[in-house]
């Protein structure tokens, strides 16, 4: 497959609530910065301007009773408790109209400079919960990030697969590498970007590779090369590389012969 091409996708039900869940908290935390920012709506600042004058007309005609209250008392028309009821009624009528000039003042500043901080902080904190539950729903489909060979499926439909798990194998052609023996007489020729000719079965002509890695420590003839001659010496194990065109059609675990400058072939 091609880098792109989509490899599974997983049931996704409870991050997509969660995402929705997420926004939906994103646009509560804006509304309530912009409110703070703007201030009162014009209807609610209208409603305490109509309060204000309301007050202050009560604080017109309070004067009024007032100032008549101590003529009658003056006159000894009416008792002095009179006086006092009427003196009280004004007093709190001219605090009414100090309390809604202040609230109406204050209506037209908006909302308090660390008030409104905090709004635009909880704004950026919904913003990355919005982030993370996007980002989490999007893991749920999964695409080839380059080309490669989908080497094993770990999980088929239906299956639960549990959370950090692998669900596809997937092996790049740039990770596809020939792997062989050199005896330690023969390490003198070997080197790293050295040429290779690498040879399998159905293919008329050899492969040509690079030598990417030779180990440092040797090790005793493998299993697999085991035989009367060589049993007592020590071989170092070299790896190969191969352009990713031709590496694309190679497979793990087949058998191959490699062939070094001047050397008889190697497995």
């Amino acid at each position: 497959m091609i880098g792109g091409d989509l490899l599974f996708t997983l049931d996704a039900t409870l991050e997509k609530a969660a995402a929705a869940e997420s926004v939906e908290r994103l646009r509560e935390a804006q509304a309530r910065w912009e409110d703070l920012k703007e201030g009162l709506r014009p209807s609610e600042l209208a409603a305490l301007e109509a309060g204000l004058e309301k007050a202050r007309t009560a604080s017109k005609l309070s004067a009024i009773e007032f100032s008549r209250a101590r003529g009658l008392v003056a006159a000894k028309a009416v008792p002095v408790d009179q006086l006092d009821r009427a003196r009280l009624t004004h007093e709190q009528n001219e605090q009414a109209v100090i309390e809604l000039e202040h609230r109406l003042e204050t209506a037209h500043l908006g909302g308090r400079e660390g008030t409104i901080a905090a709004a635009a902080a909880a704004v950026e904190a919904a913003q990355a919960r919005v982030t993370a539950a996007v980002w989490s729903m999007d893991q749920k489909t999964q695409r080839a990030p380059t080309a490669a060979r989908v080497h094993d499926t770990l999980y088929v439909e239906g299956e639960w697969v549990p959370a950090s798990r692998p669900v596809v194998m997937l092996l790049p052609p740039g990770y596809i590498k020939i792997r062989f023996f050199v005896p330690e007489g023969d390490l003198h020729r070997v080197q790293v970007n050295g040429r290779i000719e690498v040879t399998v079965s159905g293919r008329e002509t050899p492969l040509i590779g690079q030598i990417s890695y030779i180990a440092t420590a040797p090790e005793f003839t493998p299993p697999v090369i085991y035989n009367r001659e060589n049993r007592a010496k020590l071989v170092f194990m070299v790896e190969g590389t191969f352009d990713p065109e031709i590496a694309g059609t190679l497979h793990p675990g087949q058998p191959a012969d490699v062939r070094l400058a001047g050397s008889s072939p190697e497995k």
